[in-house]
C-alpha cells in the first residue's frame, strides 16, 4: 500500500531522477542482464547500444514519480507501455525481476545516505502499484484477444507466403497462420509482435502492419538496419515457407473515427502504419493529404500504390519532399520538411486530424510545425514511446 509518507519520499528524488535518470537505467540494465539473462530477449539489444531504451525508461520513471499524487497526468504512456508489453507478451513472472534490479540500482548509484530504507521501501510500495496497474491492464488484452474472433493467446505459427522488395531498404512479409485458421481483426496503425531463434539466442521485435487485414495474412514492412541481426535475417535469410512465431496485434497509434480532414505524415519505414489508415479512409470521403519525406526515389517505399490512391480517390492528395535527391528524382519539394513546405501542403481548414510518425527529430519538427500552423494540440497524434517532453525538448 502506498501510503503519504511513501508519496512523500518519492517526489523527493524527483530532481535526482531528472539529473541522474539515465545513470540509473543504464546500471538496472546492466545488473537485469547479467544476473537474468532470461529478460534479455525482452529488450531490443540495438535499442540498448543506442541508449534508447535507458532513456525511455528513466523518462518513464520520472514521469511516474512527478506524477504519484495524480496518475492520471500521466496521459497516455501507461497505454504506450502496456501495448509495448502486450506485443512482446510481458507476463506477470517479469515483474518481479525488473522491481528487484530497479531497486538494487536505484541503492547503488544514489548511494546508502540517499537511497536510505525508507526511500527503498517507498519506491517497493510504488513499483508494486504501478506492477499491479500494468499487469491487470495487459491481463485484460491478452484475455480480449484470446476470446476476439480470429484471436490467440500467447505465440502462434505462422508462414511466409510472400516477400516483396518495396525498395533499396524496405521488404514487405507476408504472414499467413500455418494452422489455415482465422486472424484476429485489427486496427490501423497497430503493430505485432514477432519472435524468432537466431544464433542460439531468442529475439523479440515490433513491426507495424502496414496493410489492412483481408482475414488471410498479416503484412509487415520491415527497413534494413545497419548491423541489425533481425532485419537483415529477415531481409536475406528468411524464404517463402519458412516459420516464425507472432504475437496478437497491439498498439493506441490507431486511426481514430473523424470526418474531419485527415493528413498522413511520414518519413523513412514510418510510412508503414500510414499506409493502413489511408487504405481504411479511402472510401470514407474525407479529404485526406500524404505527406511523406524520404532521401531519395531508391528509398521511397510504396510511392507507386500512394500514388494509385491519389488518382482512384479525388480527395486523396500526394505530396513527398527528398532531403538528398538523386539527378534523375521528381519530388514535390527538396530539403528536409519545413513549416513554410508543411503549411503548403495542408488543407486550408485546420481543424483536421494528423497523424505523423518517422526518426524522432523528424517527429519533434512536425510536432512543432503543427502546433505553429494551428493544428489542434489533441488532434496532432503520433507514436513515441515515452513523453511528450521528450519529443518537445
Amino acid at each position: 500500500m502506498l501510503s503519504a509518507q511513501h508519496r512523500t519520499l518519492i517526489k523527493a528524488t524527483v530532481p535526482l531522477l531528472e539529473t541522474g535518470g539515465e545513470a540509473l537505467t543504464r546500471h538496472f540494465y546492466s545488473i537485469m542482464f547479467a544476473e537474468y539473462p532470461e529478460v534479455r530477449a525482452l529488450f531490443n539489444q540495438a535499442h540498448q547500444s543506442s541508449g534508447a531504451q535507458q532513456r525511455a525508461l528513466a523518462n518513464a520513471v520520472l514521469m511516474y514519480a512527478r506524477h504519484i499524487d495524480k496518475l492520471e497526468a500521466l496521459g497516455p504512456l501507461v497505454g504506450q507501455i502496456v501495448n509495448k508489453h502486450v506485443s512482446l507478451q510481458i507476463l506477470p513472472e517479469h515483474y518481479p525481476i525488473v522491481g528487484n534490479c530497479l531497486l538494487r540500482a536505484i541503492r547503488e548509484v544514489l548511494g546508502a545516505e540517499i537511497a536510505t530504507d525508507e526511500v527503498i521501501d517507498a519506491w517497493a510500495a510504488a513499483y508494486g502499484q504501478l506492477a499491479d496497474i500494468l499487469i491487470g491492464a495487459e491481463e485484460s488484452a491478452y484475455a480480449a484477444n484470446a476470446e476476439a474472433p480470429g484471436g490467440w493467446r500467447g505465440a502462434r505459427w505462422f508462414r511466409l507466403a510472400g516477400k516483396v522488395a518495396e525498395s533499396e531498404e524496405i521488404v514487405s512479409l507476408h504472414l499467413e497462420p500455418e494452422d489455415g485458421g482465422a486472424l484476429l481483426e485489427f486496427h490501423p496503425g497497430q503493430y505485432i509482435g514477432l519472435r524468432l531463434l537466431l544464433d542460439g539466442e531468442e529475439e523479440r521485435r515490433n513491426y507495424s502492419l502496414s496493410a489492412l487485414g483481408n482475414g488471410r495474412e498479416y503484412r509487415i514492412s520491415v527497413k534494413r538496419e545497419a548491423g541489425g541481426k533481425v532485419s537483415n535475417y529477415l531481409h536475406d535469410q528468411l524464404q517463402v515457407g519458412d516459420r516464425l512465431e507472432l504475437f496478437p496485434p497491439a498498439g493506441d497509434f490507431v486511426l481514430r473515427p473523424s470526418s474531419k480532414p485527415l493528413v498522413l505524415i511520414s518519413a523513412g519505414v514510418g510510412i508503414t502504419p500510414a499506409l493502413s489508415m489511408l487504405e481504411a479512409a479511402r472510401d470514407s470521403g474525407r479529404p485526406i493529404h500524404f505527406i511523406h519525406c524520404a532521401r531519395h526515389a531508391g528509398v521511397h517505399a510504396f510511392r507507386d500504390w500512394v500514388q494509385a490512391q491519389s488518382a482512384a480517390h479525388p480527395q486523396v492528395q500526394h505530396f513527398y519532399c527528398y532531403s538528398e535527391p538523386r539527378a534523375d528524382d521528381q519530388p514535390h519539394a527538396v530539403g528536409f520538411l519545413s513549416q513554410e513546405q508543411l503549411a503548403a501542403w495542408l488543407p486550408e481548414e485546420r481543424d483536421l486530424d494528423a497523424y505523423f510518425l518517422g526518426p524522432k527529430p523528424f517527429m519533434a519538427q512536425v510536432k512543432k510545425h503543427l502546433h505553429a500552423l494551428g493544428v489542434p494540440e489533441q488532434q496532432s497524434y503520433y507514436e513515441f514511446f515515452g513523453p511528450a517532453s521528450a519529443l518537445d525538448s
